[in-house]
């Protein structure tokens, strides 16, 4: 079912806009529309316009809150002051933390700089002091890519006045540092160079041997995350002391904010005195008196209901309402769409056919109550809606079970209260003998049809649509044709007599010529002139062939039940055949088999008939009937989270 909707319009002092969405929009479940796009006809008025003041404050306390280190802390109520001045005092003290710890994060990296430049050079037993004082000789430190090192060692030591000593070597290159002497320090640094020799740069504020440099950077760099650890410690004991009051400013703070954000919806009017904002939605109309009632002692809210609402800009929202039981197959209906606030809500419909046809489809007592405990079972601990519909689609499977006589296959434990699918035969006039679950099938498809139709008319009715009442292949002229036809054979089906061939005429005939007629005839009923598009000869070759199209369509409908008796039989063939490979003839079968064979038909015939019951329900059904054009209710609350 689809909840009333009633229109209404709120209105009070511009700067009491937070207080109400705060004390009301966030208790009562109201759809906003633009009050701007509601209100266009009224001049004068300007949208909302303000900037967030809590967004700052949110962030910073979104960022602290996930410092905290445990999860298990229950926030407290604080007031806007307090929330502000908490913050406020957090972040001036954690500033001063961050400050401090950035600085030694940058003196931490510019240590580990040295040290990657020094680490090479650890094997050198020289004081880096005293090589940097030499005063007649020169030094280099870099490293060579080890492809020339051969090359280098050959040639230079042979013809050069140079010195390399070896500090490390890697996969791609020998580290080192050479000297010379000063005065033939620029010819034998070109011939380095040429060499592919890279020079890096020591600082000259080392002591001591490059290993020993190094483990005094190291152990700065231990000093300096010990230090860090410090402040870190210091920040968490900061907000773990206040850690309560911080979860509860910021959930006051995002209440703030998402009702701050009402301000996108409002619209803006100016008198005299004053500024006023205004609000429009829509509320439910269970809803209505509990909210009336909640704001009639307030002076400063002014709430106007409107009961006619097709003048409206917007259409009004869909809000399912169904009984507990059948909630699950909403499911289904959301999938196609929302319906359309005019429309029926059909899923109470969908969720006795669906139930109805599967437990046709796979009818067996054991395999229905594996269905129905499992599938109820799944929808206490998960919360799964299709587990419920399994659950559902499980007791009727049940149900056909015990009308079949069919126990996990064996279809000698039960008597059949009703037929055996593959053996019951029934008589068709013109026809011959066919197993009666097709003709059952047929028959129950057809009266399915029928009611789709029905539903149809009704829709067309609520959005005053004169061709969808009337003229339509699914209005009440397609329902006059196809319930003749569906009376006709209930007639031959049970032994009597047709009406005479000119009551036949009229019934299968005046519907078609409607069904023909149907947009000059609508354009009377609405008043309108009526107008045959592309001549009368194009009109009626092509009404010919639309009319071709509307008997195949009434035909291939009805016949597409027909899978519900095929589903019954192959249903009954798939467990013959696996208790005659588990060997049950032989009187000593094989349980084993026997257990896997009804689990594997439970799960594959149980998801392709669950499939196929759901196209009949869409292609059969819904199309003949349902749009599925309706938008969601979605609260005040639920629009800003």
């Amino acid at each position: 079912m689809i909840e009333k909707m009633k229109f209404l319009s709120l209105t009070g002092p511009k700067a009491d806009i937070d207080r109400v969405a705060n004390k009301y929009l966030s208790h009562y479940e109201i759809h906003l529309e633009n009050a701007l796009t509601e209100l266009k006809d009224i001049d004068h008025l300007t949208p909302y316009l303000q900037m967030n003041p809590y967004k700052d404050l949110l962030n910073k306390a979104n960022d602290f809150s996930n410092l905290l280190q445990r999860e298990d802390i229950e926030p407290v109520s604080v007031e806007y002051e307090e929330a502000t001045e908490l913050i406020d005092r957090l972040n001036s003290e954690l500033t001063q933390i961050n400050r401090a710890r950035s600085e030694l994060d940058e003196q931490r990296s510019r240590l580990l700089d040295s040290m990657k430049t020094l680490q090479p050079f650890r094997k050198l037993q020289y004081d880096l002091s005293a090589v940097m004082d030499f005063r007649y000789i020169r030094y280099r430190f870099g490293r060579i890519p080890r492809e020339f090192y051969g090359k280098f060692d050959a040639f230079v030591y042979d013809n050069y006045d140079t010195i390399f000593c070896q500090c490390a070597i890697d996969e791609d290159y020998v580290w080192g540092v050479y000297f010379v002497p000063s005065a033939e320090s620029d010819r034998i640094d070109a011939v380095y160079t040429s060499m592919h020799f890279e020079k890096i740069t020591i600082p000259d504020e080392y002591t001591g041997t490059p290993d020993e440099a190094y483990e005094n950077l190291d152990k700065s760099v231990r000093e300096i995350d010990e230090k860090m650890q410090k402040l870190n410690t210091e920040a968490s004991e900061i907000l773990e002391k206040d850690a309560q009051k911080l979860l509860g400013a910021r959930n006051l703070l995002n209440t703030l904010s998402e009702n701050f954000d009402i301000r996108k919806m409002a619209a803006c009017t100016k008198t005299d005195l004053d500024t006023f904002y205004i609000l429009c939605g829509w509320i439910s109309e269970h809803t209505l008196p509990d909210f009336l009632k909640a704001i009639d002692q307030d002076p400063n809210v002014y709430c106007i209901v409107e009961n006619d609402t097709d003048g409206r800009t917007s259409t009004p929202p869909t809000k399912l309402k169904n009984p507990k039981i059948f909630r699950p197959f909403e499911m289904f209906i959301k999938m196609y769409g929302l319906p359309a606030y005019n429309e029926i809500d059909p899923t109470i419909f969908v969720a006795l056919t669906y139930s109805f046809i599967f437990g046709a489809m796979f009818g067996d007592v054991g395999q229905g109550i594996c269905l129905a405990v499992g599938g109820f079972l799944l929808y206490r601990f998960k919360k799964m809606n299709l587990a419920a519909i399994i659950g559902t689609a499980g007791i009727f499977s049940t149900i056909f079970g015990f009308l079949y006589g069919s126990f996990f296959g064996f279809e000698d434990i039960l008597p059949a209260l009703w037929l055996k699918p593959s053996a019951a035969m029934t008589n068709v006039p013109f026809v011959g003998k066919l197993n009666t679950v097709f003709v059952a099938a047929v028959g129950f498809g057809m009266l399915l049809i029928l009611i789709a139709m029905i539903m149809h008319v009704i829709n067309g009715i609520r959005a005053k649509e004169q061709e969808n009442v009337w003229f339509d292949t699914n209005a009440v002229a397609g329902l006059v044709f196809y319930g003749s036809a569906f009376a006709c054979i209930v007639l031959l089906m049970a032994g009597k007599t047709l009406p005479a061939g000119i009551v036949l005429a009229v019934m299968f005939g005046l519907p078609l010529l409607l069904i023909l007629f149907k947009e000059p005839l609508t354009r009377i009923l609405e008043k309108k002139k009526p107008a045959i598009e592309g001549g009368i000869p194009m009109f009626f070759v092509q009404g010919f062939f639309e009319l071709f199209e509307v008997l195949l369509s009434y035909l291939s409908n009805t016949l597409s039940f027909i899978r519900v008796g095929a589903f019954a039989l192959s249903h009954a063939a798939m467990m013959e055949v696996v208790l005659m490979l588990a060997g049950i003839e032989s009187g000593n079968p094989n349980w084993v088999v026997v257990v896997l064979g009804n689990l594997f038909v439970m799960g594959m015939e149980g998801l392709i008939v669950g499939i196929q019951v759901l196209r009949l329900e869409y292609y059969e059904m819904f199309s003949r009937f349902y749009k599925g054009t309706g938008k969601d209710f979605v609260p005040f609350r639920k629009q800003t989270s």
